[in-house]
This record gives structure tokens, sequence and C-alpha cells, in this order.
């Protein structure tokens, strides 16, 4: 089925993956799943592939063998005979017809259709895991909040499964939806802060972090409260987030408001290839420093920063 008339049209959101044995995104072994879409538009977005909602072709040019199996069957002209460079994706219908007849795989649908019973169903097989390790499922994307109601009943069905429930939001969503749909079926929520500077907020990630902030202190009050296990993070880009002017602002935002803890991400730049697999723009492709992975140095140097505020470092 094609992404224009997909799940999105009824209300659900298309499945990005579906990752087993995760070790980094909670406690314990866990299954994450990322659902595709996101209010945001980061400039460094390590999942470029969830930002838009509908579903998309990925290319890689280093897997096509040029055998022309996909132009046969490409009926709106987006596809060659030799391929190269890629699709013209401007023609292109997302109808996927080029990825069923694609002997080396270099042409895949990115985003598929399942209901919540489909994606309970395959992550419950992982019980075990969970209970041998503490761990259980995280919801990631993307931002799973875009569709709270699917969200809510992700998460619902999962705790009636006895399953430890974890979301990553990036903290831009209503907080009226996410307080009736999902709160009540959720035991821990990480919540990024990326950029105190409501300008650099807009310029780097499409939007001020005005409701950001303002969620953020409310998922800190249910903290305090002991309502909700909840971790504020922070993604350290070089150059963009991590400076000591941000992470200093970060950390004193932090502590006025009760948090005691904080957990940072490193820097990952393969996020540049992927880029380039789904025709996305990479407004830092010719940023030297975009395509390194960042000292350890610097992000203990950074770690620091936070420490010296009397934040625990997770």
């Amino acid at each position: 089925m094609s992404a224009i008339t997909g799940a999105n049209s009824v209300g659900s959101p298309l499945v990005l993956e579906i990752k087993g044995n995760a070790l980094d995104d909670g406690p314990g072994i866990r299954t994450v799943v990322f659902l595709k879409g996101c209010p945001l538009s980061c400039t460094w977005c390590h999942n470029p592939e969830s930002k838009r909602v509908h579903m998309e072709l990925s290319f890689d040019p280093a897997k096509c063998i040029g055998c022309g199996e996909c132009h046969a069957v490409c009926e709106s002209g987006a596809l060659t005979a030799g391929l190269q460079p890629g699709p013209d994706r401007e023609l292109c219908s997302r109808c996927m017809a080029c990825t069923e007849v694609c002997p080396s795989m270099a042409l895949e649908q990115v985003g598929q259709e399942m209901d919540a019973g489909a994606v309970v169903a395959k992550v419950v097989k992982d019980h075990p895991f969970f209970e041998a390790s503490g761990g259980g499922v995280t919801l990631s994307g993307g931002e799973p909040t875009l569709k709270p109601e699917y969200c809510g009943n992700l998460l619902r069905q999962f705790k009636d499964e006895g399953i430890h429930t974890l979301l990553e939001t990036c903290g831009h969503f209503s907080w009226n939806a996410f307080e009736s749909a999902i709160l009540p079926w959720v035991d821990t929520v990480y919540c990024d802060i990326k950029l105190i500077n409501p300008d650099a907020h807009k310029r780097h990630c499409g939007t001020t972090n005005t409701r950001i902030l303002e969620n953020l202190e409310k998922l800190l009050e249910l903290s305090r409260l002991g309502d909700l296990d909840f971790l504020p993070r922070v993604p350290l880009i070089p150059g963009i987030t991590a400076t000591d002017e941000n992470i200093c602002a970060i950390g004193d935002y932090l502590k006025a408001r009760g948090a005691s803890r904080v957990q940072i991400m490193a820097y990952n730049p393969l996020w540049h290839g992927k880029s380039v697999k789904i025709g996305c723009d990479d407004l830092l492709a010719k940023d030297e420093t975009m395509h390194k992975f960042m000292e350890r140095d610097e992000v203990s140097r950074l770690t620091a920063l936070f420490e010296a505020r009397g934040l625990e470092m997770v």
C-alpha cells in the first residue's frame, strides 16, 4: 500500500523498526519500537529516516548491481535502467514495487504499517529476556507522542503483559493528550533537552523550545512527587549543543527545577550515510567535525560541567 494512503490516514504511525536486544534505551535488555514521524527537524538527527511520517524509499548505491529489475516495474519513471545516481524522488509514487524485485536489497522500504496487536505480538516473544534482566519495551522514533492514542494503546497492552514500559520523547507534544492517553501506562520517560536558547533551538531543530521546556517542567514535577520515573537527556552535538555555554545553562536549569540526574548521549556521525540513502538534505555534510566521533576527553570535560552542578550522571 502506498504511504499516501497508509497507516497515517487512519491515525496510526508507521513502524520504522522493532529492535530486540537493545542495551542503550533504558534499563536491562529491551526491545525498542521505533515509530516514524517527528515534529522537530534537527539538523543532526541520528535517525533521519524517522523524521517524515510517510513511507520512504531507501537506496544504497554500494549495493546496486545495475540489473535493471527495478526499472522494469517502476511505472512512475523514477528509476532509470542503470539506476545511478539514484531514484528521482519527485517522480517516485512510493509504491515500493522496486523493493520487491531488487535482488541485492539496494532498494528498501522505510516504514511499514502494523496495528498495535501485531507490534505487541512481536515484542512479547522477548518477555524472557525482560524478566531475566529487568528490561522491557521502549517506544522511540521519531516521536511516539505524535499519535498519542496509538502510543497509549501499545503501552496499555504491554502493561497488561506485565512488561516494563519506557517512552523516549523530544518533549514537543500536547500535555493534555499525553496525560490522558500515555501517562497512565508508562513506567519511565526519557526526555531530550537539546538547547536552552530558543532562537538556537529554532535554528537547529525547526521550532522553539517553549513547549518542550513547559512539558519537561511538568515531568520533573511528577518525578519529584514520586509519580513517574523520569530522566532528562542531552545529546552532545559538536559546536551546537556541546558548548560550555549550553551545557552549563542546561545544568543550571535542571538543578533549579529539582532534577537530580541527567544522561548525556555521545555524538555518532554515522547518520550522514542514512541521510544519503533516503535523499534527505544534510545541512552539515560539509562540516568535517560532524563526520568524527567526539573525543572521550571532551565528553568527560562536558560531563564534569554537569557534575559540578550537583547532577548525577546516569
